[in-house]
Order: structure tokens, then C-alpha cells, then sequence
């Protein structure tokens, strides 16, 4: 085993503690394994009000950090709360910009200073560095809400003792995202005007603070191998490709992990039957269940579930053209999700048009996501991209078989099956077209139909190994060309 290293991982999002989305889920489970294969990690976070209503225990360890930004300077305090096992987390405690009761805004947009509140968030991550006994030989910073702290470490913080040999890694997590703000934001940063060129921060007249993480952290990687291929292109790359293939020897691809003790049917809280690879028939129990929660009628036809955001990016135009033609198929459908209204508008209209065939809740329902995972058959994921995608991996897990678009880490996990040579764990399609979306589902169908195949294929899946264990090995690679690198500089 390698040396253990000391990694602070700073996130925007980390479950338990604040969540949106994916990244807050790699945010908390990567730090365990992390800590599991021996390695100092630690996290940081801002305090929200969200973190705050969650019941924690915390400590103080620094009172009144001074950090300034633009021409002033602002106090905060350091929180601590120890993770299990042996994690612990900084809290960035600050009123004015984290008691809010959304973590970037609000439905109707996102709040006017979020440049403001996340330079903070990054200087302030230095700030208390120079203030901790901790000193990290790399800083894990995550999407561009953290873009900015490998800029500091080559600028204002170039000569500071304890800053200068630390390595960064910079993780993409949804290239869509980039932290685009005006130019006048520039004097938050505390950088001269001269570092708003194409070089440094500048992106067509605007800040990109995703774009400053990529160019200047030691190491990029994104969540997925194929994905850190396609967002070189111009069709993934949203402006970015040319940047990212200037920087294609140091940019890797990991495919996220899941946390199994979180994810396991054998042990899940919010699913009433619990099973393993050799107790199916208790998921079947399970798909009784989810029937009767969403009044559909008992019946063996098989469920495709979907626990998605309703919207373009995951592939709801495909399944609008062609949602009449899918409900004649021997099947039912469940939905959990919410997001663009003519998406919104289309599911409530399909529900009522087949009350003994469609299934649906829209919003957000934990209890009930976990249900969908054990008591559908099939689970539904035609992404035009899809950075890595955990749904795919939880269903795998739960014995329920991926129906994907080959993009992203959906290509990376799930590949096709083969009756003949029984090779595969789910069923896939290239193309983004309706066309093909709607044979492979047919294709799925037509598996379905012969248990003793279906079975295998679940089982299958439920025992390959998609946990954090290797993930984390190859991060922790990463971590080492970093340091690597950084000494090279140096």
C-alpha cells in the first residue's frame, strides 16, 4: 500500500449533511473509503441552515477566521463534526451567506451572489489550512464552486509556508455547470485585473470558475472514463472541449462508487421486504408493494421504474415521442421525479389516461425512491449525457435491470446483454432516438419473458462489485501524480 496521505476534500455538498445531487453522495462516501485504505482525510463545507436542522453535534475549533474578499474583510467561525469512521468534517459558519434555506437559490433562479458566497467558501478553505495543525499534501476541490482555490495556490498564496507544496485535483462532476458570473465579480477575488485573461479566469468577457479549476489544478479528472472522452467534443463540451483537450494528459475519468452499507437490500430501512441474490422472492414481495403505494393493480407484467429530473438531459423528449406507444406495451411504469412542466404536464396526463399501467409522484420521496429501486423490474435511463449516474449502479444492486442510452458512465457500467453467450448486465442503445429507446425496451420485454435467463441477469448484477473500495484506489492515484507533479513544479 502507498504511503498514507493527508487530503482535505472540500465540497459545496456532502451527504448526510447537504444535498442536491451526485456530487454531494461522492462527497460522503469517497472520504470513508478513503479513510478506510489508511489515509488522513478530511472535509469541508459551509454551514448550512439545512446542515444546521439536521441534529448534529458540533464543536468550535476556530472563532472569528478573518477572510477577506473584495476591499473588506469577513469573520467566521470553524465548526467540526466527526464523521463516522473517523472523518471529520469543517463547517464554513457564515449567516450572511449560508442560513438560506436552498443551498445555490431558489425554484425561480439561483441567488444573485453566489460568486460572492463561493470565492469566499475557497479563500476561506485556505485561510483556515494556514490556521489548522492539518496541513494536507492535496486539496480534493469538487465542480466550480472550488474553482478558484487551485488559482490561489498560483497567485495569492504562491509563497505562503504551509500552501506551497500542497497538490490540487480538480473533479468535474457535470461539465453543464461552470460558476459563470459577470466581470465586475472580479474584485471579490481578490486577484489583479491582470489574471482576467483566457489563461486564467476570463471565458467570453465573463468569470468561469469551472474553467479556472481545470486549467490550473495539478490533476482534472471527471466521473466517468467515457465522459472525460465526450466532453472534449463540441457536442458535450459546452465551450470548454478546447480547454479540456489542451489539458487531455493530465484529465483521467473514475467511475463513482456506491456506498454499500447504504445501499443493500439486505439490510435497506425504507424497503418493508428485505432479499438478497438468493432470496428473490422477497422482491417480489416488494413489487407488491410499490403497486399498491401507487395504486396500480397486482400483476406480474414487468415494472420499469425512473427515478429521474424531468428534463431534456435525461432523455424525457425521447420517451415523450413515443409515451403512448410505450404504455401498449405488457408493462407498467412508475415515476418518481420533478422538473420541467411539459414533462410534468404529459406524466399526469399519462397517469390518468392509464390508471392500471402508470404510476406516478412527482417531487421527491426517499422512502419511496428505495422502493422503485427493489420493486420494479427495469429501470429506465435514456440520458443525452449522463456524467456517471448512480441510479443505474443502485439498481444493479437492488436486482433491477439498467435500460440506458450508452453515454457517459452509463456506457462505462452497463453493458449489453446477450442471451446467447449470457454475457452483460442490462440492455443498451447508442443512438439518441425514440426509435431505438423503444426497441431495446422491447428487447428487455422479450428477456423478461424467460425467468430462468431473467433471473440470472439478476443476480448478476446484484453481486458485481460497483462499491467505493476500487474507486477509491484509483483516486488515490490520482492524488499521487498530483503531489507528483506539484513537486515537479516546485
Amino acid at each position: 500500500m502507498s504511503a498514507p496521505l493527508k487530503i482535505l476534500l472540500i465540497s459545496s455538498e456532502v451527504t448526510p449533511f447537504a444535498k442536491t445531487g451526485g456530487l454531494a453522495d461522492v462527497a460522503g462516501s469517497l472520504p470513508k473509503a478513503l479513510h478506510k485504505l489508511g489515509h488522513d482525510v478530511r472535509i469541508f463545507l459551509p454551514y448550512y441552515r439545512m446542515v444546521k436542522q439536521g441534529g448534529f453535534t458540533t464543536k468550535t475549533v476556530i472563532e472569528d477566521l478573518p477572510v477577506e474578499i473584495s476591499n473588506r474583510t469577513e469573520f467566521s467561525n470553524i465548526l467540526q463534526i466527526d464523521m463516522k469512521p473517523g472523518v471529520p468534517v469543517y463547517l464554513l459558519e457564515n449567516d450572511k451567506y449560508y442560513d438560506r434555506q436552498e443551498l445555490y437559490g431558489t425554484p425561480t433562479g439561483d441567488y444573485k451572489d453566489n460568486a460572492e458566497r463561493f470565492i469566499y467558501f475557497s479563500r476561506a478553505a485556505l485561510e483556515m489550512i494556514k490556521t489548522l495543525d492539518f496541513k494536507p499534501d492535496i486539496i480534493h476541490c469538487n465542480d466550480w464552486q472550488t474553482g478558484l482555490i487551485a488559482v490561489y495556490l498560483k497567485s495569492l498564496y504562491l509563497y505562503s509556508d504551509c500552501l506551497q507544496n500542497v497538490a490540487t485535483l480538480f473533479t468535474v462532476h457535470n461539465l453543464a455547470y461552470q460558476g459563470n458570473f459577470w466581470h465586475f465579480d472580479m474584485s471579490l477575488t481578490g486577484l489583479g485585473w491582470e489574471y482576467f485573461i483566457p489563461d486564467w479566469v476570463e471565458f467570453y468577457g465573463k468569470i468561469n470558475l469551472l474553467k479556472a479549476g481545470i486549467l490550473h489544478a495539478n490533476i482534472v479528472n471527471t466521473v466517468s472514463l467515457q465522459y472525460s472522452k465526450e466532453i472534449q467534443t463540441p457536442e458535450y463540451g459546452f465551450g470548454l472541449d478546447g480547454v479540456l483537450r489542451a489539458r487531455s494528459k493530465d484529465l483521467y475519468g473514475i467511475v463513482n462508487g456506491l456506498d454499500y452499507d447504504v445501499f443493500n437490500p439486505a439490510t435497506d430501512p425504507h424497503i418493508p421486504h428485505k432479499y438478497d441474490h438468493n432470496r428473490l422472492d422477497q422482491k417480489l414481495k416488494n413489487k407488491a408493494a410499490l403497486q399498491k403505494t401507487l395504486g396500480l393493480p397486482r400483476s406480474d407484467k414487468p415494472i420499469i421504474g425512473m427515478i429521474s429530473r424531468l428534463a431534456v438531459q435525461k432523455g424525457w423528449d425521447l420517451i415523450a415521442n413515443v409515451i403512448d406507444e410505450l404504455m401498449q406495451l405488457d408493462l407498467q411504469l412508475v415515476v418518481l421525479g420533478a422538473g420541467e412542466e411539459e414533462f410534468v404536464a404529459m406524466l399526469r396526463q399519462i397517469a390518468e389516461k392509464y390508471p392500471e399501467k402508470a404510476g406516478l409522484m412527482i417531487g421527491f420521496d426517499a422512502k419511496l425512491a428505495q422502493l422503485i429501486y427493489a420493486g420494479s423490474d427495469m429501470f429506465l435511463m435514456p440520458s443525452r449525457y449522463e456524467p456517471c449516474g448512480l441510479g443505474q449502479l443502485i439498481a444493479l444492486r437492488y436486482g433491477n435491470i439498467p435500460i440506458v442510452r450508452s453515454t457517459g458512465g452509463l456506457a462505462d457500467t452497463i453493458k449489453n446483454f446477450n442471451p446467447r453467450t449470457k454475457r452483460g448486465n442490462g440492455f443498451a442503445f447508442k443512438n439518441y432516438s425514440s426509435k431505438e429507446m423503444l426497441a431495446t425496451i422491447k428487447r428487455a420485454l422479450k428477456v423478461y419473458a424467460d425467468k430462468p435467463s431473467w433471473r440470472e441477469l439478476m443476480q448478476r448484477g446484484m453481486q458485481q462489485d460497483f462499491s467505493w473500495e476500487h474507486s477509491a484506489k484509483e483516486y488515490v492515484k490520482l492524488y499521487e501524480k498530483a503531489i507528483k507533479q506539484k513537486r515537479k513544479v516546485n
